[in-house]
């Protein structure tokens, strides 16, 4: 619905709708009411009591402006739409928040309006002020570090860090969040209010805190310096450099501003000094900057008078009100310390009693263990006696196997000296009869060579006799086959006698040779049995021998 048929149909109300920072809000207005209306009813919508730094921001072709409070809503130049969009911001900047800013929401306001701003890069913070205040926004949200409940990973969907500082150092997010880490864990027990008044105690000493920029020109024709206007003054910037000004007016060396078209005019308190003026692209954005202008000229001058007796009540109820959260987080503090303490004694304690589940049950274990191990003792230690009884028995019957064996050695020992004792015999026998044959050879060979000599003797004298008897008889020499005979009972004395000795000789050596060889075979037989029992005897006694070894 278009403001102009609202006018023309005159309803009662008209909708609008107030983006905070962080929440959205609609609200039904009158026709009649004025800015200041609405303004008041979002104020008390929110509980803010401190309203001297915020105003309604909206957007009007491509243009940033605030709502005037002495004006009708309906009657300023804002937008065309249902429900008509507003932002509700800081206009104005403390110059000392911590002394300043009383109430919790204000606080909490500003802290979201100057993340906002170090994100969006709308002011400059070094990349390591940018880890110190992303550790503080942290603490402000999660409260103190837990590592067991922040696990890694935890701040991956939380926008901590302006981009530009991402770009600038090659790092994963895993990295940043370890190094934010590294500082929010050293915040624990700050409580929320003060990490982000510690939040913004930091962000209020950078160069382009709270500082509103406009381009400007000191001729009508160039564009070539910007114009910032914060708590603290007027600062004149080149247009390349927003943190160091060239020139700068602070509020109590200003004795006018003056506005008239597209050109402001700043005259100082010195009327010697140089007046200073300057010119903007259009009027609405010199009208901008003279509202910004005696807006922070007054609070300014606020600062430096008695305070009111609503700012009194307002600091002495901020000052209760601080005392009364610090008792609280005290309290809490040592009410969480102990818990902390009591739940240490719980893990203490269920580690202590899992300790004792678990040694206790080691313990049945070890008992059961024990009752295995003594009911196995006890069938080992049976089977022990058992053994014991047969090892006594075979004790004993090896004692006896023993004195056997030692009685069979014995005898052994005396059959084996008795049987060396016959070897010995045995071999001076065989030495004996060694040497007895070869006496008996030697005599053999005597006798056969006496046998031969007397055969030839018998030889040469029954030649002899037989020539004799041819030459006396020789009729008898065709008889010669008695002749030996006939000639032994012949009567010559010295022939016959001779022949007789020869023939008595030669039996007897005959006889003898025969008995003496009868003799020799009769021993050698006997020799050869004797040898053939005493291999028999050795033979038992190395058998008997082998079988006392394997014993």
């Amino acid at each position: 619905m278009s403001i102009r048929g609202l006018k023309k149909k005159q309803p009662k109300t008209f909708k609008v709708k107030i983006i905070t920072v962080d929440a959205e809000m609609e609200f039904s207005c009158e026709m009649k009411w004025k800015g200041k209306d609405l303004f008041d009813l979002v104020c008390r919508a929110l509980g803010l009591r401190e309203t001297w730094f915020f105003g309604l921001q909206y957007t009007i072709k491509g243009m940033c402006t605030w709502l005037k409070m002495d004006k009708k809503v309906l009657d300023q130049e804002i937008p065309k739409e249902d429900p008509i969009s507003f932002h509700f911001l800081a206009k104005f900047y403390p110059e000392k928040v911590e002394e300043e800013l009383l109430q919790e929401i204000t606080q909490h306001l500003f802290f979201l309006q100057v993340k906002k701003q170090i994100l969006d890069e709308e002011i400059y913070c070094s990349p390591e002020a940018t880890v110190l205040l992303a550790s503080y926004a942290v603490q402000a949200k999660y409260g103190d570090y837990d590592p067991n409940f922040h696990e890694p990973g935890f701040l991956a969907h939380d926008e901590l860090l302006p981009k530009r500082v991402l770009r600038q150092y090659q790092l994963t997010a895993e990295m940043w969040e370890e190094k934010i880490t590294a500082w929010y864990a050293e915040h624990r027990g700050i409580a929320r209010d003060e990490a982000e008044m510690n939040y913004l105690k930091i962000a209020q000493d950078l160069e382009m805190y709270g500082v509103n920029y406009f381009p400007i020109a000191q001729n009508k024709n160039h564009t070539d310096l910007l114009l910032g206007v914060d708590a603290k003054g007027i600062h004149i910037y080149s247009i390349n450099n927003r943190f160091s000004p060239s020139k700068s007016f602070e509020w109590s060396s200003i004795r006018n501003i003056s506005c008239s078209e597209k050109e402001l005019t700043i005259k100082p308190l010195d009327k010697k000094a140089e007046v200073f003026k300057f010119f903007s692209s259009q009027l609405k954005v010199n009208k901008l900057i003279f509202q910004l202008c005696i807006g922070n000229h007054d609070l300014f001058m606020r600062r430096r008078k008695v305070d009111s007796i609503e700012i009194q009540q307002m600091k002495a109820q901020a000052r209760e009100e601080k005392a009364r959260k610090k008792m609280e987080n005290q309290r809490l503090a040592r009410e969480k310390q102990l818990r902390e303490e009591a739940e240490r004694a719980k893990e203490e304690l269920e580690r202590r009693l899992f300790q004792l589940e678990d040694e206790a049950r080691q313990a049945n274990e070890a008992l059961l263990r024990s009752q295995e191990a003594a009911e196995l003792l006890a069938e080992k230690a049976q089977i022990a006696e058992d053994e014991a009884k047969l090892l006594a028995q075979n004790a004993a019957e090896a004692e006896q196997e023993r004195q056997r064996l030692e009685i069979t050695a014995l005898k052994s020992k005396e059959e084996k000296r008795l049987m060396e004792q016959k070897m010995r015999e045995a071999e001076l026998i065989a030495v004996k009869l060694v040497k007895e044959s070869d006496r008996r050879a030697k005599e053999a060979e005597h006798l056969k060579q006496d046998l031969h000599e007397a055969r030839e003797a018998e030889r040469k004298a029954k030649q002899k006799l037989f020539d004799i008897t041819r030459l006396n008889y020789p009729h008898m020499a065709k008889y010669p086959l008695y002749s030996s005979a006939d000639s032994r009972d012949a009567n010559f004395d010295k022939g016959s006698i001779k022949l007789d000795l020869k023939d008595i000789d030669l039996k007897r050596l005959s006889f003898e040779i025969e008995r003496e060889r009868l003799d020799y075979l009769e021993k050698s037989r006997k020799f050869e049995d004797r040898l053939k029992e005493l291999k028999s005897e050795i033979h038992a006694l190395k058998l008997e021998e082998k079988q006392a070894g394997l014993y």
